[in-house]
């Protein structure tokens, strides 16, 4: 078989982590949790990767990297990053966390591309023995250049047993037209659009009957961006599945322990009211993740 495009620009290091290398930047995971309401209480169900460049010791704004790569040489940063995301979840994420990662449709032209897409996928997941359902494929917001092709893509990725998650939900016609035509697992709500709608009894109150009606034709809301104690409360009313950001917690780069957060006494709400216990530890405490001197910027689109 041969070596996929992701597998030859990736550097293994002692420590266990990978990190990929293109042209002058290095390119490092990290991981931001997502958090499951549950009985009054907060789970970590599963978390994000996200990509942070460095050209030498300086940390590179994600935003401006991606936008310095184009053409085809963005098909093969994409799954670079891709395959950087999986082999770092296999060492250092917890077993039964889910996966969280991002493809951009406009670069899936047609249908070898996809395939080839795929082709790589499948080779990741069986080096790392990461269980396919685990993985949870996040379309972002922007344009593909061709819908059907990107509707082929999303049934050849559901048909290979990932999951599909529409990414920046917004109120525009295109969103909802996007949601029945991709028929996602999971919908994220675009984090400006929640907190305008946050603002207003009538805002929150629109909020709450999209996430229900989402939410009883089996598709789980996400709620991400979140940087305040009252948009998590909101959020946890609004009858949201699940909730991302600051107010929770940072991304962290690997390596890093992602298994335990700081303990946090229940009452501490000067950063929200919820308890946090982390999947998969028996017997956790109320808990915080901690906030890490090594993530720096906040989410973009390109992340």
């Amino acid at each position: 078989m041969s070596k996929s495009i992701g597998l030859a620009q990736i550097i293994r290091h002692d420590d266990g982590s990978a990190s990929g290398v293109w042209g002058v930047h290095a390119l490092r995971s990290a991981f931001q949790p997502i958090f499951a309401f549950q009985s009054g209480r907060l789970l970590v169900t599963a978390f994000e990767g996200l990509i942070r460049p460095f050209r030498g010791a300086e940390a590179v704004p994600p935003g401006l990297f991606f936008a310095a790569v184009e053409g085809i040489e963005r098909l093969h940063v994409e799954t670079l990053t891709r395959t950087l995301h999986l082999l770092n979840a296999a060492v250092f994420l917890p077993k039964d966390a889910s996966i969280f990662i991002n493809f951009d449709p406009s670069v899936f032209l047609d249908r070898s591309i996809s395939e080839h897409a795929l082709r790589d996928m499948r080779q990741v997941l069986n080096e790392t023995g990461i269980d396919p359902r685990r993985i949870v494929c996040e379309v972002t917001e922007k344009k593909p250049a061709s819908e059907e092709a990107l509707f082929e893509f999303v049934r050849a990725l559901k048909g290979n047993g990932l999951r599909i998650a529409v990414d920046d939900f917004g109120s525009d016609e295109s969103d909802i037209k996007r949601i029945r035509d991709i028929k996602p697992d999971i919908v994220k709500f675009d984090a400006h659009w929640i907190s305008r709608l946050m603002e207003s009894g009538a805002g929150f109150a629109l909020l709450k009957e999209m996430v229900a009606n989402f939410e009883d034709k089996g598709i789980r809301t996400v709620f991400e961006g979140l940087e305040e104690s009252w948009q998590l409360q909101l959020a946890e009313r609004s009858g949201a599945s699940m909730v991302q950001g600051f107010v929770l917690a940072l991304p962290e780069i690997v390596p890093a322990n992602f298994s335990k957060f700081e303990p946090v006494a229940p009452e501490a709400a000067g950063d929200h009211r919820a308890e946090l216990v982390p999947a998969g530890v028996a017997g956790a405490v109320a808990v915080r993740a901690p906030r890490s001197s090594r993530s720096f910027g906040k989410r973009t689109l390109h992340e």
